[in-house]
């Protein structure tokens, strides 16, 4: 209410400079159908003027604080993959057993185009993971995802992801495949009808983590080249990946 009382001030204030000048105007040259012509004049003008701010310096000006939302979305979504992603990537690929169908395809190398991405998305979309827990295979998922707790929820109150709905889901699927571990009081033998429980779970979080995976890859590769160049040498789908630069 202030903000507004304080607006509706200063248009009087405004307007009265205007009134002002006009009567200047007509003191000096007493001619006010030259006052009136000139108001009428830029009157006329004024839906050309309106139509310029609001169609395309307003769409300009939110173009440009979409871009930098975008960045900002995009560096909280590389430290999740740097955090938590990646390493739950690397423990999630072993458990599928249809791994060597999308392992090509995911491949990423340094020369990859806008095509590679694309390709590689419509597989994403399209694959089947079939996970297959093996004793013990569940007690470092658990314990990475609730180390990360904290992080996660920091994650999900960042108010620059509330529109990114992919994400929030992943995010979710995080969650609640770390509730499911963290309720039971050992994940080390588990009854069948309850791994295959959790197996759902992890098959859920592993198919929203390679969505958001492959299109943060490509963000990388527009918008940073040098982060790309590490991400493709230690791409968790190569099994001899490695940091080391050897060509």
């Amino acid at each position: 209410m202030k903000s507004l009382s304080w607006q509706i001030k200063f248009g009087f204030f405004l307007l009265a400079i205007s009134v002002a000048l006009f009567f200047l105007h007509y003191s000096l040259f007493h001619d006010a159908r030259d006052i009136f012509f000139y108001l009428l004049h830029d009157i006329a003008f004024l839906p050309v003027d309106v139509l310029i701010v609001t169609l395309v310096i307003h769409r300009l000006l939110n173009q440009r604080e979409k871009r930098a939302v975008l960045k900002k979305m995009n560096m909280v979504i590389g430290a999740f993959f740097s955090e938590v992603g990646n390493p739950m990537l690397r423990m999630f690929i072993p458990l599928d057993q249809n791994i060597e169908q999308i392992r090509p395809a995911f491949s990423i190398k340094p020369e990859w185009t806008p095509k590679e991405f694309q390709s590689a998305k419509k597989v994403v979309k399209r694959y089947e993971s079939v996970i297959s827990v093996p004793e013990g295979g569940l007690s470092g998922i658990r314990a990475l995802l609730i180390q990360k707790r904290n992080f996660l929820l920091l994650l999900l109150e960042n108010p620059l992801l509330l529109e990114h709905e992919s994400f929030t889901d992943l995010l979710w699927a995080f969650f609640h495949l770390m509730e499911e571990l963290e309720n039971r009081p050992s994940v080390a033998q588990l009854p069948a009808t309850d791994l295959k429980h959790i197996e759902g779970d992890i098959r859920r979080a592993y198919g929203a983590v390679l969505r958001e995976w492959i299109a943060y890859m490509e963000h990388l590769k527009e918008a940073y080249p040098y982060l790309y160049s590490l991400a493709v040498r230690m791409d968790p789908f190569d099994p001899n990946a490695t940091p080391i630069v050897r060509s």
